[in-house]
């Protein structure tokens, strides 16, 4: 076993071993959180968001990752495409789920459309650079709680809709993997954890694992 103390460098970045063990723990900590509110991050820390979700796993090297912020004034335009897209889908759709589409948006201080620039007939699979996407999104996520805020991976209805993905650059084969609602948490309650032996076990050559 390494010394606590000793150091490595990754890229040109040396952390204290103790402060990775840190960050770990701090993950652990990690949930998804809909109850938001300002601040959203800005400025240098949502330069760092954004970056981690470009170091996502990438077979080939395709880098299809593509973010686009939604923020600002620019949601409530979003909140009336949300609204026309679901009347589109279904003319009779219940005002009160109008309603909910229309408010998501507005309430949410920062929205990251997160998709994949799905380059179809190529020998990478696009499943698998949807999945790079997938990734990015959860480093994201990753990122928004090591820096102290909140979020949550939205994805639903409006996510799949052709002119929704349309409206934010995703024409198909390119798709959106969803949405990551950002900023400062209202409130969370405690969550209960999984427990790691419902979901590992390990295989030792058998048909299957016991």
């Amino acid at each position: 076993m390494e010394d606590s103390t000793a150091q490595r460098a990754a890229d040109g970045i040396t952390i204290d071993l103790d402060d990775r063990r840190h960050a770990l723990d701090l993950l652990l900590s990690r949930r998804s959180v809909g109850a938001l509110q300002d601040p959203a991050p800005a400025g240098r820390d949502l330069e760092l968001i954004l970056d981690l979700g470009l170091r996502a796993p990438d077979h080939g090297r395709l880098r299809p990752w593509r973010f686009v912020l939604i923020r600002g004034e620019a949601r409530t335009a979003f909140a009336d495409r949300l609204v026309a897209a679901a009347l589109r889908r279904d003319p009779a759709a219940p005002q009160a789920l109008l309603d909910r589409y229309r408010a998501w948006p507005l309430r949410t201080p920062l929205l990251i459309a997160v998709g994949a620039a799905v380059r179809a007939n190529h020998n990478i699979p696009e499943g698998e650079q949807v999945l790079s996407a997938g990734a990015a999104a959860m480093n994201m996520l990753n990122a928004i709680h090591l820096l102290g805020y909140a979020g949550m991976w939205v994805t639903g209805a409006n996510a799949y809709d052709p002119e929704i993905n349309a409206s934010l650059g995703f024409e198909a084969p390119s798709r959106l993997v969803g949405f990551l609602a950002v900023g400062s948490r209202r409130t969370m309650a405690a969550v209960e954890r999984p427990a790691r032996e419902d979901h590992v076990v390990e295989w030792k050559g058998a048909n299957r694992p016991t």
